[in-house]
């Protein structure tokens, strides 16, 4: 699928994007650190094709993919 439209998953209650950057910038437009905030965001859309709703929080619509991927700094690496 091509463009902007999200793709609806059955599996759960979040919303998968085909264009993960048209995600990312939504989701990391409030963020403190926009730049920062979207390469992190890209690297979880590519690897985990989801994308929560929102500026924050609803990480766990995603599934475990998004909520336990974590830095060498035993952060949260999905915004």
């Amino acid at each position: 699928m091509r463009g902007n439209a999200p793709i609806h998953s059955m599996a759960c209650e979040c919303v998968m994007y085909a264009d993960c950057g048209w995600a990312c910038n939504l989701r990391c437009s409030a963020n403190s650190r926009p730049k920062l905030c979207s390469r992190a965001c890209l690297k979880c859309c590519s690897v985990c094709r989801c994308v929560p709703a929102g500026t924050a929080g609803n990480k766990e619509t995603c599934g475990k993919c998004y909520t336990d991927w974590t830095t060498h700094g035993n952060k949260t690496k999905c915004p």
